[in-house]
């Protein structure tokens, strides 16, 4: 059991509207990739563009390591998916120096389809997206079909809370206490490492973003503010000289930010710093071993948009979701608005 307790993080629109399952088939949960750039058509890097059904990402580049005869260090990708979903995602493999290529059609199987092949000079990095895009179908829906309604509306129009989504934090929020074990001496491999790292900063920023949605001030300016460009994961420190942040929120121009723990001087003065730092000091094992680690601090939006959301009744009981959502921002957190789901 972990040491650390996942709390029900607050939600933004009240209650949720009803209870529903996903998941149970594959094909309910549908997430394509979208690449920050094109493949430039040549270089020592061969991109692979591949569907995946019930197969993690991680376990994928393995078997592609194996085929390519490479080490696993060779092999690119972009960013974790789901494994119980059917996704598209590129992944690079380096074949330096005229290696011949294998037979990439050979990787085809009922669990994996080789869609596109590119050649590129760089290999593939985590973060090298724009976001991802979803297609989800709850099943077994009971509830306030009005209520559902209205918050899907309100979902599109004012957008939603950038909670990291539990998975980022293991089974029962396992990962937290392997990464206080890890910030004690304990030996992890590097793909571990960056793990635990990432859970500790998103459970504490979790926490900063629950406290505003609580003090209703998740989409508001707070005196010492630090704003997120909208479409952009660029930042600034806004100054006692700009007066019209508000409106720049109200118009989703701007969104407000909460920090991605580490060291580094505070982006945050006044109020923010205040609350932020009252959080980070009730965990102090995460907040010292971050900073040991040597993380530099970063800022995440706390809101984001989500203006292509779409929905259908498929039938009394299912109802299907259409949304993309921008690279590092988690479908559950908008699922946990709407329904109660197992």
């Amino acid at each position: 059991m972990s040491a650390y307790h996942l709390p029900c993080w607050p939600l933004v629109y009240g209650q949720t509207c009803g209870t529903g399952h996903i998941r149970q088939r594959p094909e309910d949960f549908i997430v394509h990739e979208h690449l920050a750039f094109t493949p430039s058509g040549s270089g020592e890097h061969v991109f692979l563009y591949l569907e995946k059904t019930s197969e993690n990402t991680e376990f994928i580049a393995q078997q592609l390591a194996k085929f390519a005869q490479v080490n696993e260090r060779d092999v690119g990708y972009a960013g974790l998916k789901d494994r119980h979903a059917i996704t598209r995602q590129w992944f690079s493999i380096w074949l330096p120096g005229g290696r011949a290529e294998p037979d990439w059609c050979a990787l085809n199987s009922p669990h994996l389809k080789l869609l596109d092949c590119q050649r590129h000079a760089r290999k593939l990095k985590r973060g090298a997206l724009t976001g991802n895009q979803f297609s989800i179908i709850i099943r077994e829906w009971q509830g306030d079909n009005t209520a559902l309604l209205a918050k899907l509306a309100q979902l599109k129009a004012q957008g939603m809370a950038n909670y990291y989504g539990e998975q980022r934090f293991g089974h029962q929020g396992l990962n937290l206490t392997k990464a206080v074990a890890m910030f004690k001496g304990k030996r992890v491999n590097r793909n571990q490492r960056s793990l635990y790292l990432s859970s500790a900063r998103s459970f504490l920023f979790n926490h900063i973003l629950a406290q505003r949605i609580q003090d209703k001030t998740w989409n508001q300016a707070l005196t010492g503010d630090a704003f997120c460009l909208h479409g952009s994961r660029s930042w600034f420190k806004a100054t006692p000289a700009e007066t019209n942040l508000n409106q720049r929120l109200a118009d989703y121009d701007i969104h407000p930010t909460g920090v991605l723990w580490g060291i580094g001087a505070p982006a945050v003065s006044a109020d923010t710093a205040a609350l932020e730092q009252g959080i980070i000091d009730n965990y102090p094992e995460l907040n010292e071993g971050l900073c040991a680690a040597g993380v530099t601090a970063d800022r995440r939006s706390l809101r984001v948009m989500i203006p292509d959301l779409c929905w259908e009744f498929t039938d009394d009981t299912s109802i299907r979701l259409n949304f993309t959502l921008p690279a590092g921002s988690f479908a559950t957190a908008l699922l946990r608005e709407l329904f109660a789901l197992s």
